[in-house]
Order: structure tokens, then C-alpha cells, then sequence
């Protein structure tokens, strides 16, 4: 299985623009400026893109940890904040929390936190960072 994504940029890094697309024409020529990735813009930016990916690739894997388990999630909701940040010259993605709030019928919070460690370890966006992954788990009644 391969996916694609691609980008169109022009200008110079600062005062250029750029647009990206996704294979599903999800995301068709979606603009993103450098404002957008380090200012304020309402643009997109790939930290954002990340972030959604990170956070529907964990949600899906807890999923499939929870039926393994014997459970089925009512509602899982999972928001992803990713860091970029300047090191050693250059900026670098060094971590991403995924704060995680669950409703999930007849489960007690040793397996609600061994599922959500086993899809946050497991999840293939997770294998594909460099980066400090962290977990906040909240069990809803």
C-alpha cells in the first residue's frame, strides 16, 4: 500500500507561497506560507498535517488494542500537539503529545492505559517520528 502527498512552493522562504495535495484530493492545493508554518496565518502548515495524521493513525490503532481486548470504544478523541522547535541550527520536530479522552463501556483504567501505551507505541505515524511521544489518557464515566 503506498500513499501520496505532494507540494508546489514559489518564492523565496519567507515571502514565497506554497500549496500542498493529497492522493484523495482531500487536501486539493491547500495554501501554506511560511507565515502559516511560523506566524499566525490560518493556513495550513506540516506540523498541522502531522498532527491529524498522528492523531487518527493513534485513535484508529487504539481501536483495534481495545477489540483485541474485548472492548469497543463509544467514542474516542484524540488531539495531537506536535513541537517544532530550533536545535542545533536548523528546526526539528522534538515531540508530540497526544492528549486522549475515552468512553469506553465496562473497561477499568489498567486496561484503558495498557491500550492506549500499546496503540501510541504501536501506531505506524508513532514508529515514523524522531520525536518524544507522550500520552495524557482520560477515562470519561
Amino acid at each position: 500500500m503506498k500513499r501520496t502527498g505532494s507540494a508546489v512552493w514559489q518564492g523565496s522562504l519567507k515571502e514565497g507561497k506554497g500549496t500542498v495535495s493529497t492522493q484523495t484530493g482531500v487536501l486539493k492545493e491547500t495554501p501554506y506560507t511560511f507565515q502559516s508554518r511560523f506566524g499566525d496565518d490560518p493556513q495550513t502548515n506540516p506540523e498541522e498535517l502531522i498532527a491529524a495524521a498522528h492523531a487518527g493513525c493513534f485513535t484508529m490503532a487504539l481501536s483495534l488494542f481495545l477489540g483485541n481486548a474485548g472492548f469497543t470504544a463509544e467514542r474516542l478523541a484524540t488531539r495531537a500537539t506536535v513541537s517544532l522547535e530550533q536545535v542545533d541550527g536548523g528546526f526539528a520536530i522534538t515531540s508530540v503529545h497526544l492528549d486522549l479522552t475515552a468512553r469506553i463501556p465496562g473497561i477499568d483504567q489498567a486496561a484503558f492505559e495498557e491500550a492506549a501505551n500499546g496503540a501510541k507505541a504501536g501506531c505506524p505515524v508513532s514508529k515514523l517520528l524522531n520525536a518524544e511521544i507522550t500520552l495524557t489518557a482520560k477515562l470519561e464515566d
